[in-house]
């Protein structure tokens, strides 16, 4: 198979890249040296050239260090996370190439009325129509919106990654850094797993659509914390926020998202993904430090940038 892949030097198009080399496809990386990604025409002429049998988006714009980042840079935010899915989605219907997006959980905040977690048939309640977002996760939202009616697409949902090597991306290492913690209840993505259940949509033929990939249950700060304290991965002494209220008038500069999101579909689809408590302790259990020499960092998806 032979992949064409935006946002390639990020940090979840880096796995990507890895896992496509390990399965033998071939990769065309597309980005700001050999095309204007906010240009139909520019990506079209990319995409003929190379002649990919599918694309995969993994750029987009989250800002830096956090997504209050976004608050002073909405004009390249919007234009990432927005403007571009519609921009590839247009000229991958002109030429009929199957493609994926990854999108993103925060779209979304607590629990469903009835408890359950988040499903795909759900309308996304932390988004600008409920004015509650972050702009961030407000510019997620419309990017699926504009999706609405994409006949050959994968939207793949990802909700705060990790995996088993250091990096300042990584939720695990975020939590052994941050000086306070805010208890939440959330659902996370294993980034490994994440990508290869991207992958296996394409490979297995999956029928098209909205998928939430997270790892099934969820899990709260404190368990994290717990568990990175059994795995004697950290030792330090982690203090937490009294509440949320804290939390926003001295760490924060706009609204988090925190939630519960249900995989069903993704898991009656055959795609892989572990119980969450499982698979941090098997991330921790395997925790590879930081390498500086090969630390990748993620990159945000401007005008002049491109990875998510």
């Amino acid at each position: 198979m032979h992949i064409a892949l935006l946002g390639a030097s990020g940090y979840i198009g880096t796995e990507f890249t890895r896992q496509i080399d390990k399965l033998g496809h071939k990769l065309t990386a597309i980005g700001r040296s050999n095309c204007d990604v906010y240009s139909v025409s520019s990506l079209l002429s990319v995409l003929e050239d190379a002649s990919p049998d599918v694309l995969i988006n993994c750029a987009g714009y989250t800002g830096k260090p956090n997504v209050d980042a976004c608050e002073l840079d909405k004009a390249n935010c919007i234009a990432g996370n927005a403007v571009l899915p519609g921009v590839i989605n247009e000229a991958c219907e002109t030429l009929g190439i199957p493609w994926g997006h990854v999108s993103s959980g925060c779209i979304f905040t607590g629990r469903r009325s009835d408890g359950g977690g988040f499903t795909e048939e759900d309308d996304p309640n932390f988004s600008f129509r409920n004015n509650n977002c972050s702009w961030y996760s407000g510019t997620k939202a419309l990017g699926e919106e504009v999706l609405a009616d994409a006949s050959n697409c994968y939207i793949w949902r990802l909700r705060i990654p990790f995996s088993n090597i250091d990096s300042p991306r990584n939720y695990l290492s975020k939590v052994q850094r941050y000086e306070n913690l805010l208890e939440a209840e959330n659902s996370l993505s294993n980034l490994p797993e994440y990508v290869a259940a991207c992958l296996d949509c394409f490979d297995k033929n999956v029928a098209v659509g909205i998928y939430n990939l997270t790892n099934p249950g969820s899990v709260t700060t404190s368990e994290v914390v717990e568990m990175i304290k059994e795995a004697g991965v950290c030792d330090k002494e982690f203090r937490f926020f009294a509440s949320e209220g804290e939390f926003m008038a001295k760490a924060a500069k706009t609204p988090r998202s925190n939630c519960v999101m249900d995989c069903s579909k993704a898991l009656n689809a055959g795609l892989k993904l572990s119980p969450i408590h499982a698979c941090i302790r098997q991330a921790l259990a395997n925790w590879r430090p930081e390498n500086r020499e090969v630390r990748i960092e993620q990159q945000d998806l401007s005008r002049s940038s491109a990875g998510h």
